[in-house]
């Protein structure tokens, strides 16, 4: 397993999360990224985990002095690799204090359209893959009888969407799988929660759009699609999400688990 060890500076720790050991999957863009390198900010010592080991060297050079960046390529879809990573961190970096499942595919289609391939790639990466993180780390965490998990969902969990019932399932099934955790794990002092964006302005969501109306229908909504829009009238930005994921993770958070934090503009109403 190759690890690569980016350090930047100096700059000085802000507070809870200083030299805390932070495993960040789908560290290498969009969401990911950015709770990586929030957490960076924060002084945390930073597991970046992604399968896409070019743009985690990229990872590298892109995040801001003062961070410290251990990058791991890792396949979440394989418990093995997973696993072997989590050993490895915990042995050669530390306790890990925090896991920040992020990592996730959309995956489009209709249901008539979609190939078994399709379903199964939805649900490997977006709910087999927090599984296999979290069992690996709360393992540890239980020995300990303390940590924080945050997996990243979606608002489409809770809102059925057109199109979209391979990767709503999937999330709506990992999110039904962090509150059974989070039950599970109160006794020893563990918090598990959730953020579910709804429209980010990421690579994926920018992949979703043809025209200019697409992109205006994600503010406005579509009737035709049976889809209210976002009340705030503006994309999250990435930041918006890691903020929301931080806090979950942080002492200020302390007496809060099994919650779902929406973080979509009211795009769910609520719900």
């Amino acid at each position: 397993m190759t690890q690569t060890t980016h350090r930047y500076g100096t700059e000085p720790a802000d507070g809870e999360f200083a030299g805390k050991v932070v495993v960040v999957t789908g560290a290498a863009q969009g969401i990911g990224q950015a709770v990586a390198e929030t957490f960076g900010v924060r002084g945390a010592r930073v597991m970046a985990l992604d399968n896409n080991a070019d743009a985690l060297q990229k990872l590298g050079s892109m995040v801001d002095a003062g961070m410290d960046v251990v990058t791991m390529p890792v396949d979440v879809r394989d418990s093995r690799a997973v696993e072997a990573a989590v050993a490895s961190i915990e042995r050669e970096q530390g306790p890990i204090e925090v896991l920040a499942n992020v990592a996730g595919v959309l995956v489009l289609g209709s249901v008539t359209e979609l190939t078994d391939a399709d379903w199964a790639r939805a649900f490997s990466v977006n709910t087999e893959g927090v599984f296999y993180l979290a069992r690996s780390v709360s393992r540890r965490m239980v020995e300990r009888r303390r940590g924080a998990i945050v997996t990243v969902g979606s608002n489409a969990a809770r809102v059925p969407r057109t199109r979209m019932a391979a990767y709503a399932a999937s999330k709506a099934a990992t999110s039904s799988f962090m509150h059974c955790l989070g039950l599970e794990l109160a006794g020893y002092g563990i918090r598990c929660n959730i953020v579910s964006p709804g429209s980010t302005d990421t690579p994926m969501l920018r992949g979703m759009w043809t025209d200019d109306a697409a992109a205006r229908a994600t503010l406005h909504g579509s009737a035709e699609q049976y889809r209210v829009g976002i009340p705030l009238r503006k994309l999250a930005s990435t930041a918006d999400v890691a903020e929301a994921v931080l806090f979950l993770a942080s002492s200020r958070a302390g007496h809060i688990t099994m919650q779902d934090l929406q973080v979509d503009g009211g795009a769910a109403l609520g719900n």
